[in-house]
């Protein structure tokens, strides 16, 4: 978290394009028109000095379109009030290429248009106009994109700004409600005077190290976490004695997968919620298969049909499905429900 919000810090700042990459462009340009130009007229000396009066006009009108004009028109949905500024804009610059041109090029500014006739003749105009168009369309597009690119970055840096926080707020609420769950089973050893007290007071320690070190990593060994499965079940069968009985099944190799935590909790909890026989008893099992790239994971517990049961009952199920959204999108699938007298959940997550 604390390295996405470095990032935050440097990407939310807009930044400034550093002069050295404005110097390179503009030489760049200026060495590719002269040469282009020359080559064309087969005079580069006259290329060179012709362009050494344009560019100061190209980089004044560029700069005042992309960093004015467009700003406060374009961006502020004036397009009338732009055109205008713009005819504006290429008529003085034309007005003033021609005098400047007479001045320091040649006395004949028409020379490098072969196909004008006069000076300020329709073809002249366009043609000069059109170059000038060319130029500002260039660098705009230049500069467009880099805001894009900006804009790009900055909306998924928010994005992922937002998922993080909201995951964060969804382990605050699950954490305490497990704790709860956990502290009563405790609660009611303590007051039968049960030796397996300490035998609980050791499994929840091991459950607080897991909830304190690794539920704050992105991703943990799937072992890690059926082991974590496996300490809650044990902590409810010391609770409840020989009413439990639970079987895990692994299917493929799982050594090598890593997944978010606290993924597949929420469901067992649930289990010991609403799967609570007339006799007391509560039966559990549970599937982890592997499939490709694929996990399978399942579970079914023995379903009282007495009790209405939502599929979006308890917080643990309301906070993994907005957990999974969260984390793999639309790429999963999440099927819940009652089936006779069992109780399934189906959930399907990507490994890669």
């Amino acid at each position: 978290m604390q390295q996405i919000r470095k990032r935050a810090n440097n990407v939310l700042v807009k930044p400034t394009i550093p002069w050295h990459y404005h110097i390179i462009f503009w030489t760049i340009y200026f060495a590719f028109n002269s040469i282009r130009w020359g080559s064309y007229f087969d005079d580069y000396w006259y290329s060179f000095k012709s362009n050494l009066v344009e560019f100061p006009l190209h980089i004044i009108i560029v700069y005042f379109n992309i960093y004015y004009l467009v700003p406060k028109y374009i961006v502020g949905k004036k397009y009338k009030t732009y055109v205008v500024w713009l005819i504006f804009v290429l008529g003085l610059h034309y007005l003033v290429r021609v005098g400047l041109f007479s001045a320091l090029v040649s006395p004949h500014p028409l020379s490098e248009v072969q196909t004008a006739n006069d000076l300020f003749s329709f073809n002249h105009v366009v043609t000069i106009t059109l170059g000038e168009v060319y130029v500002i369309g260039l660098v705009s597009a230049i500069k467009l994109t880099i805001d894009y690119v900006f804009e790009l970055n900055k909306n998924n840096l928010l994005l992922e700004l937002q998922s993080e926080t909201e995951m964060k707020y969804l382990k605050a609420k699950i954490q305490p409600h497990f704790f709860f769950n956990t502290l009563n089973n405790l609660y009611a050893l303590t007051l039968k005077r049960s030796k397996k007290a300490a035998e609980v007071v050791l499994k929840l320690s091991e459950i607080m190290e897991y909830v304190i070190y690794d539920l704050d990593k992105k991703k943990i060994p799937l072992n890690k976490e059926i082991k974590y499965v496996e300490n809650y079940i044990e902590l409810e069968k010391l609770r409840r004695k020989d009413l439990v009985v639970s079987k895990i099944e692994i299917i493929g190799k799982i050594d090598d997968i890593l997944l978010p935590p606290y993924l597949f909790l929420p469901f067992v909890e649930n289990c010991f919620k609403h799967g609570q026989l007339d006799n007391g008893r509560i039966i559990i099992t549970m599937k982890f298969r592997r499939s490709g790239n694929a996990l399978e994971f399942s579970i079914k517990n023995s379903f009282d049909k007495s009790e209405k049961t939502n599929d979006k009952s308890g917080i643990g199920l309301i906070n993994i499905r907005r957990r999974l959204e969260l984390l793999y999108e639309k790429n999963f699938s999440l099927e819940m429900g009652p089936s006779v007298d069992l109780y399934s959940v189906v959930l399907k997550i990507p490994l890669k």
